[in-house]
């Protein structure tokens, strides 16, 4: 093989080449040349070098690498610079044909009408002419001697053939291209082997291309014509460069880099592949971006498979199959399970995969066999008859039935087994329940409703079909909702038919049909309660629960909560539910945090989700830790439900855990985290088909507007409410009361107290008529008091901020009382107000209401500053900015540094701690001091004075909250930031 060097001048000849492109582009009329540069280049070089002696190249290559439109564009080249060429093809079905290469490139020479056409059939040239032309109208030779009849008519031929290879070489350089030799008859062969041993003192340049040798071929013999050819071309893959070359060509641009990379992989880099894949995106409208790289199988031809097909017979009588097989297999299928598929022995299997592989269309290791890319695969697979795909599918899955395989892999096959088998029901639940514990529920269903379209006994299809409405949960809600109710109506054990009731029931509460919620638990609890009182009682938990949510239903309700006790459920599936749902119970009573934080913890000692047995009374439970004074233990909870629904694959249960999560992120003032969660809950929500009006979506978007006015961004915060219908009068579910809530909030900082004070007290009447007088829960008399307040009404705003107080304080839980107390300061106002405030910062500071804190914090300030008490306001005023800064409350903070400007500071930073408050030249003396520079260095850096320097630190080391340089680095990496 010429080296590089050698090439260079070549490759200035190249037709189409750019120098100094880039990247390779190609002018040649054939685009499979792209990308063979350097072949062009010695195939170029060869066409100059001098002509007196024999060159002989052989160019080497898999299917669809290019090596015919190499060839001919060596041969194009030649005729052009005045060499004589002649050609041939080999092709398959001539393979048997005595001379067949031989006479498609000597036949238009012999049969020629030139005038020198009988000085060349001088010789031993005539006999060869005379076997060669038998079939045509042959010309009398010129005379000359005649080979001994001793020699045979081969041993003539043969001889007469190197004549006339020399009489043409007479005239000038002569050209011989072959492509395609491994298909070549032996005689050809024998006399190609003849030519390249003899004529190296010849002017005759041979090219040929040669692919697999075909399993009913000779490889001896093209094993022994492959050594004499002195020059040796393969090709291989086309690179990325390449690939990206050959879109722009197809598209007219290069299109997105994923696609490009999809689909090289797709087709192996396989020039041919390449095109046909590429020219078939650009006909059914695709293009060259992410989301056509995402489904690239399908844009592979229908009759893609039809261009394989002589490359698959040429591999063997068994070969087709084989590959048929291991298509519609898919992945790397074991030898023995193609035998079995297939119904051959596992030698005549391996002794097809061996010829495949050589074909270039196969990879195989010891036990395994598996197609070289991803477009022959669909491609081969779409060749097969689907009764033969079928057949294939039942074969692979009765041997890995047998073999004891798991059933998620049986399942691959059994899916598209024939109706009627009795074991592909099990196999296709088993596989089910494998995917829905993987997350992958999608999977399970269609694994589900597969397995339901085999003839089955009530019972099992009751089963089925409840396990199918499960999985769709985590996908489509309204579906799941209909495939639940069918699977409770066919379903006759009392077990199945309580767990269908409760994710039914919880379905159709999430999708806002309350009363058919309730009406089913209802009715399956009094089916169940003679037959299994446990059971029962397990679904009036959920229905308890349920009907708290509604305005019409929870004073229906409430008596029997009240009258229920943990022993009623001791030992049996009821218990934790029941603990759950009373820890709730003594919340919204009002009698005890600690009694009702130890009935909820008893209530989740399985979590949020617990396994067959889903119920909203545990997220409820959850959601009401912080109302006794548990927000950190409830984030535990809800961080721990999120994990778990990430695992399990559920969508809703991710969503739900979500909206929980994020509710509880306000509660302990991480409010730009609880805005992320809250946005990724109602994304998710909408995906499943769970709308703007649904009860978890009102919760999510409720929390989220909360979080937005937090940050001071209200027209954000209206915009959302209003997209939702948040804005109009809502429905009696419970969830809407914290809207009214929220929507308060939102008003009263909107300068909007009238309309604030309206949708606080109707929060407050919908709370009060279910029951629930605990400020706790939803604290809307702390917020209409300072919304009227604001208007200057001191007397409303001192009545509801004291009834507030009153209730708090016989609660007993320090956060809630510092919320009330603080609303009080501010309707009171005045020295009595100053005091007030001060209490309600003590009882906030050591909470996990940090949002809360800030604020106090922050009203205590100004306080202060109006009360002329100017260094102390400044002080809390500073700590209330900081404190808002960490936790995103963007509205205290600006409010806070309002008041600081008001006592004549002038800060020039958004908090007074921490990375964020650090001037630029305290950060960048800092940085500094941080890589290792010494003060007195960093003055000489800086060009600064070394007391500079050291002052700058003293405040760094404050703000930053560490002693000394050691701690640098860390609290420089750190954010502070919301």
């Amino acid at each position: 093989m010429p080296d590089l060097p050698a090439l260079k001048p070549a490759l200035r000849t190249i037709p189409g080449r750019v120098p100094g492109a880039t990247r390779p582009r190609h002018r040649s009329d054939d685009p499979l040349l792209i990308g063979r540069d350097r072949e062009l280049a010695v195939l170029a070089m060869m066409l100059r070098q001098d002509a007196a002696h024999g060159t002989f190249v052989l160019i080497q290559g898999e299917f669809g690498t290019g090596k015919s439109a190499l060839l001919r564009e060596a041969l194009g080249w030649a005729r052009r610079t005045g060499d004589t060429v002649v050609s041939a093809w080999a092709d398959p079905s001539e393979s048997d044909v005595e001379f067949g290469v031989v006479r498609q490139l000597f036949e238009p020479v012999v049969l020629g009408t030139t005038d020198d056409a009988d000085t060349l059939l001088a010789g031993p040239a005539a006999s060869a002419a005379e076997i060669l032309c038998a079939d045509a109208p042959a010309r009398q030779p010129a005379g000359g001697p005649t080979p001994s009849p001793a020699a045979g008519p081969n041993a003539a031929t043969l001889t007469g053939l190197y004549w006339l290879t020399a009489q043409l070489c007479a005239r000038g350089r002569l050209v011989v291209g072959i492509d395609d030799l491994q298909w070549a008859d032996l005689a050809s062969l024998l006399w190609l082997q003849r030519l390249l041993r003899r004529a190296g003192e010849l002017p005759v340049l041979v090219i040929a291309t040669v692919g697999a040798t075909p399993a009913s071929g000779d490889p001896d013999i093209i094993g022994r014509l492959a050594p004499l050819f002195r020059h040796r071309l393969t090709l291989t893959a086309l690179e990325s460069e390449a690939v990206a070359a050959v879109t722009e060509e197809v598209f007219g641009h290069l299109g997105d880099e994923r696609f490009r990379d999809a689909v090289r992989t797709a087709t192996g880099g396989n020039p041919f592949l390449v095109h046909t894949l590429l020219r078939n995106v650009r006909a059914c409208g695709g293009g060259p971006d992410s989301e056509t790289a995402a489904e690239l199988a399908r844009f592979v031809p229908a009759d893609a498979g039809q261009a394989l097909h002589p490359v698959v017979r040429a591999a063997g009588p068994d070969a087709q199959a084989v590959a048929g097989a291991v298509a519609v297999l898919g992945g790397t299928p074991s030898l023995d399970l193609v035998a079995a598929a297939t119904g051959l022995p596992e030698p005549a299997v391996q002794d097809a995969v061996h010829a495949l592989e050589r074909a270039g269309l196969m990879r195989r290791t010891e036990h395994t066999a598996a197609l070289v890319c991803l477009m022959i695969t669909v491609a081969l697979r779409g060749d097969v008859l689907p009764s033969t795909r079928q057949e294939v599918h039942l074969r692979a899955a009765e041997l890995m039935l047998a073999q004891g395989v798991p059933a998620e892999q049986i399942a691959d096959h059994a899916v598209h087994a024939p109706l009627g088998l009795p074991w592909v029901p099990g196999v296709l639940e088993r596989a089910a329940t494998e995917a829905v514990r993987t997350g992958a529920a999608g999977s399970a269903a269609a694994l589900l409703r597969r397995a339901l379209r085999e003839p089955l006994e009530d019972a099992a299809r009751a089963s089925l079909v409840i396990r199918l409405g499960e999985a769709g949960l985590a996908f489509d809600v309204p579906e799941a909702v209909r495939n639940l109710w069918l699977g409770l109506d066919l379903s006759h054990d009392p077990a199945e038919r309580a767990a269908a009731a409760r994710l039914l029931s919880g379905a159709l509460c999430a999708v806002d049909r309350y009363p058919d919620g309730l009406a089913v638990l209802e009715r399956t609890a009094e089916s169940l309660r003679e037959s299994d009182p446990a059971l029962a009682l397990r679904l009036e938990v959920d229905q308890i629960f349920a009907g708290l949510n509604q305005a019409e239903s929870a004073p229906g309700v409430l008596p029997r909560l009240m009258e229920l006790r943990i022993n009623d459920a001791a030992g049996t599936p009821a218990e934790r539910p029941l603990a759950a749902l009373l820890g709730l119970g003594a919340i919204i009573r009002g009698e005890s945090p600690a009694e009702a934080v130890a009935l909820v913890r008893r209530g989740l000692t399985r979590g949020m989700h617990p396994v067959d047995d889903e119920s909203f009374v545990y997220s409820g439970a959850v959601l009401l830790l912080g109302a006794a004074g548990e927000t950190e233990l409830a984030l535990d909870y809800a961080d721990a439900a999120v994990e778990e629904a990430r695992t399990c694959g559920s969508a809703f249960a991710l969503a739900h855990s979500r909206v929980i999560r994020a509710n509880v992120y306000l509660q302990v003032g991480r409010v730009s985290d609880c805005q992320s969660e809250a946005e990724a809950a109602l994304v998710t929500l909408r995906e499943i088909g769970i709308g703007p009006r649904h009860s978890h979506s009102v919760l999510a978007t409720g929390t989220l507007a909360d979080a937005l006015v937090q940050q001071g961004r209200l027209d954000e915060s209206q915009a959302l409410l209003q997209g939702a219908g948040l804005t109009e009068d809502l429905n009696g579910h419970w969830i809407n009361d914290h809207a009214y809530l929220v929507r308060g909030r939102l008003r009263a900082a909107q300068g909007r107290p009238e309309e604030a004070i309206a949708d606080f007290r109707e929060c407050g009447r919908r709370t009060e008529a279910r029951g629930m007088r605990c400020p706790w829960i939803y604290p809307w008399r702390s917020e209409a008091a300072l919304a009227h307040a604001a208007l200057g009404e001191h007397e409303q705003a001192r009545a509801l901020a004291e009834e507030e107080v009153e209730l708090t304080r016989r609660w007993g839980v320090s956060e809630h009382t510092g919320v009330a107390l603080r609303a009080l300061a501010l309707a009171i106002g005045g020295a009595e107000g100053l005091g007030l405030l001060r209490e309600a910062v003590r009882m906030l500071a050591g909470s996990p209401a940090r949002a809360r804190h800030a604020q106090a914090l922050g009203d205590l300030g100004a306080e202060l500053r109006r009360a002329g008490r100017v260094a102390e306001a400044r002080d809390r005023l500073k700590e209330a900015v900081t404190a808002a800064h960490c936790c995103g409350a963007a509205l205290v903070a600006d409010r806070a540094l309002e008041e600081l400007r008001a006592a004549g500071n002038r800060p020039r930073t958004r908090t007074f701690q921490g990375v964020g408050a650090l001037t630029p030249t305290e950060h960048r003396v800092a940085a500094l001091a941080a890589k290792g520079m010494t003060n007195r260095e960093i003055a000489q850096h800086l060009f600064v004075g070394l007391r500079t320097v050291e002052v700058h630190l003293t405040h760094a080391y404050g703000k930053l909250g560490i002693d000394g340089r050691s701690g640098l680095d860390e609290a420089l990496s750190r954010s502070d930031g919301p």
